[in-house]
């Protein structure tokens, strides 16, 4: 199969050179300088330091030479959510594409797929998504993901290109629950990151205080049982926004769910945590950025999930109190604090 990769971040230059192993692939770079550094190099020095390029693995500049490649395969946009709608506005009418976009477009506060139906009304359209760190990807560890679309024959496509020994790929007919699950792990991943700063934080302070199980201004140290019950009642935002939206309730449960965001909110790779744990020291917003050197999507998606889910009727929280920590109107310990005094409801329901 012949594949355009279009976006040389570290997502698309691992899934190319995943992909690079058994079909034809060409990755689009938009800057020319950093597709030569790529071509020359072998390796993404920037966003994928470490990993070499696969020798068939071609590298262009040229949106209409990786277009060209892939005429009667496959496309996969591999830019931040904000690029989406003008790559799709870029493709022939008719070409296959999947989207690895993980978060709604700033403004519109729609979803990868809701900007296609508007973009390309009738072309085969889909999502691939999943707990997927790049690093692990293009070394070949073992991953799964999820594709999603109401085109059969596109996740057939999808199967074909990138399922192999290293890289599973499952297929699903619910895209909105996938691009939900998508957007909503990283703003749970931020929130988890603040829980477990405020932790290392607490704990330094009671360590220094000669206390146990109380910082030295007595307020209870969060710990393991308090991420657990975050994670959990996250992933019930995540289900109610997704199930209102239109989303099947099981998809919640999956891979794109409950999966990207276990993985989202634990692992020491997620730059969304990373956000977090760095607000919780004391950092500010525009600090902890400037040191990522790579998009944290959650700082994005998170005003624009808050906003869809109220004009939805759906209650999130978790999410509201992460929007008002990154806009600077909650500290860390207040949104902790806000979260543990809510009354206390039954379990399951429609808003909790």
């Amino acid at each position: 199969m012949r594949i355009a990769v279009l976006g040389a971040g570290a997502w698309g230059t691992a899934l190319a050179c995943s992909a690079a192993q058994r079909h034809e692939v060409v990755l689009w770079a938009r800057d020319a300088a950093q597709a030569a550094n790529l071509s020359e190099r072998r390796e993404n020095t920037r966003y994928l330091s470490g990993v070499r390029l696969p020798a068939a693995l071609r590298v262009t500049a040229q949106l209409g030479e990786a277009l060209s490649h892939s005429a009667r395969g496959l496309v996969v946009i591999a830019s931040p959510m904000e690029g989406l709608r003008g790559l799709l506005r870029a493709l022939p009418a008719g070409v296959p594409v999947l989207w690895l976009c993980k978060g709604l477009e700033s403004g519109s506060g729609l979803l990868g797929h809701e900007i296609a139906q508007q973009e390309r009304p009738g072309s085969p359209a889909g999502v691939l998504s999943g707990p997927s760190f790049a690093i692990e990807v293009a070394r070949g560890q073992p991953t799964a993901l999820v594709a999603a679309s109401a085109d059969a024959d596109l996740l057939e496509r999808a199967v074909e290109a990138f399922h192999g020994a290293g890289l599973r790929v499952y297929t699903s007919d619910d895209p909105v629950g996938v691009e939900v699950g998508g957007a909503v792990k990283n703003v749970m991943a931020i929130a988890t990151g603040l829980l477990d700063g405020l932790a290392e934080v607490s704990s330094r302070m009671s360590a220094a205080s000669h206390g146990s199980g109380t910082s030295a201004d007595e307020t209870p140290v969060p710990g393991l049982n308090a991420r657990a019950a975050l994670i959990t009642r996250g992933l019930a935002e995540m289900s109610r926004l997704g199930v209102a939206l239109g989303g099947q309730a099981q998809t919640f449960m999956g891979l794109s769910g409950l999966g990207d965001l276990v993985l989202t909110a634990t692992g020491a790779l997620s730059r969304n945590r990373q956000v977090g744990l760095l607000l919780a020291q004391g950092r500010r917003l525009d600090e902890v950025l400037a040191s990522l050197g790579h998009v944290a999507e959650g700082v994005l998606s998170a005003p624009v999930v808050l906003a869809r889910a109220r004009a939805a009727g759906v209650d999130m929280p978790i999410t509201a109190a992460v929007v008002e920590v990154l806009e600077g109107r909650l500290q860390p310990a207040q949104a902790m604090s806000r979260l543990m005094s809510r009354e206390a409801r039954a379990e399951a329901g429609p808003a909790r």
